[in-house]
């Protein structure tokens, strides 16, 4: 059982939503953020339980001159075949679920606990094992045209790497259906932080 006196507010979006975006700001304005994708980053770092097992896997291939783990090249391994995928979600979440559910327990203290996982309704099944809860979920949304632009303009990838990328999580459209609130992205940034704003002040 978690002991926290707080809500807690789970963050998620689609590929190239915005959701860092998001979440930066929250996290500017005061309140605790607890971010899956940078305990994911700290937890591959080379020599730690979660790389050995991912490079047992995969191979050595998957590794920089220096030893580190290539996201890239993984990547491209995972995202154009969906049981590889599988695979690595199962040999890193556990370490992942379990590092959010140790920040979740040192931050008992805080009245609002925001949450940022980007597969929170992928893996929402496993995430509930561990016992972490949820009290609303914000959805960062933009439409699939608009994930595809930003995903090629920013991770530098080709048409069909992009659909690969946004096709391997859940349409966009059925979250909505699931989630307690939805932050639009499809405009200026100005426009987001109001929308956030108005969030926060209905807290």
């Amino acid at each position: 059982m978690i002991h926290t006196n707080g809500r807690i507010i789970g963050i998620t979006g689609g590929i190239a939503t915005g959701k860092s975006t998001v979440t930066e700001y929250i996290q500017d304005k005061g309140y605790k953020v607890i971010d899956a994708d940078k305990i994911a980053k700290s937890l591959m770092v080379k020599g730690s339980s979660s790389y050995k097992k991912t490079v047992e896997y995969f191979g050595k291939d998957i590794l920089k001159k220096n030893g580190e783990i290539d996201r890239k090249v993984l990547g491209d391994k995972v995202f154009s075949n969906p049981k590889l995928l599988k695979v690595l979600n199962s040999l890193t979440h556990p370490f992942i679920f379990e590092e959010i559910k140790r920040q979740l327990e040192e931050a008992y203290l805080d009245d609002i606990i925001f949450l940022d996982i980007p597969l929170l309704f992928e893996e929402y099944d496993n995430i509930l094992k561990y016992d972490i809860h949820f009290d609303e979920i914000w959805l960062v949304f933009a439409d699939r045209d608009t994930q595809i632009k930003r995903l090629m303009k920013r991770n530098d990838l080709t048409k069909k790497e992009a659909i690969e990328r946004i096709d391997a999580q859940i349409d966009m459209d059925w979250k909505k259906g699931k989630a307690t609130r939805i932050i639009y992205n499809l405009h200026s940034i100005e426009n987001l932080k109001k929308d956030i704003n108005l969030l926060l002040e209905n807290l």
